[in-house]
């Protein structure tokens, strides 16, 4: 890899989200991105102000792969309950590696950040699933009597409670278990029946099956 490549901004930046998913933000310095770049600090200080600076931009880097990737899966998804269970499905695998630490220390220390965190789930999210929502009704898939509002509210909740340590500590529970016994319940309780068999045929599907462990 040339020295270009290696202190190019978007590398560093691939890098650092690389580190804050496994190790958390807290526990990696300056030092250590340097360290694993193979470049001085004084390289990421001619591209960053400071480390708030790398985090905020590592985050928003981070952000706008996933609403690219999202909007793939929603838009080759053949209707409503494919896409959510498809999207469950990546959001999972970009969560497993995601320490419960990391949205902590995102909240509490980087208010930029979890400003862009909190956009993405509460707008870019929620429009998907209440999409989602609306043509699974016409589709007589979900319920006509569910509040689409409310209801995408609930199905977001639901997916920050993951990364609770108080309910679900990972000593404990297995990240993609927790997350299919939501996605389950919230499925199967604003499905109609014709809904219900989809999703249980979907479920049954190897290649849908893998996705999801």
């Amino acid at each position: 890899m040339t020295i270009e490549n290696n202190n190019s901004k978007e590398r560093i930046l691939s890098v650092a989200i690389e580190l804050f998913s496994k190790f958390g933000i807290r526990s990696v310095s300056m030092d250590d991105l340097a360290h694993q770049l193979g470049v001085s600090k004084k390289t990421l200080y001619q591209h960053f102000a400071d480390k708030d600076d790398i985090i905020t931009l590592a985050t928003q880097q981070y952000l706008s792969e996933g609403m690219e990737a999202v909007k793939a899966i929603n838009n080759e998804s053949h209707d409503p309950i494919e896409a959510l269970i498809k999207i469950s499905a990546y959001l999972n695998r970009n969560n497993r590696e995601t320490t419960s630490s990391l949205v902590f220390d995102l909240q509490k220390y980087h208010p930029k950040a979890w400003r862009l965190m909190e956009d993405f789930k509460k707008n870019f999210l929620a429009a998907i699933i209440r999409k989602n929502l609306e043509n699974g009704v016409q589709a007589n898939l979900f319920r006509d009597d569910i509040h689409p509002e409310i209801v995408t509210k609930i199905r977001l909740e639901q997916a920050s409670m993951i990364f609770n340590e108080e309910l679900f500590p990972r000593s404990k529970y297995n990240l993609n278990e927790v997350s299919d016994e939501l996605q389950e319940h919230f499925i199967l309780g604003i499905s109609t029946d014709k809904g219900k068999k989809l999703y249980k045929k979907y479920k049954e599907r190897s290649g849908l099956k893998l996705d999801l462990n």
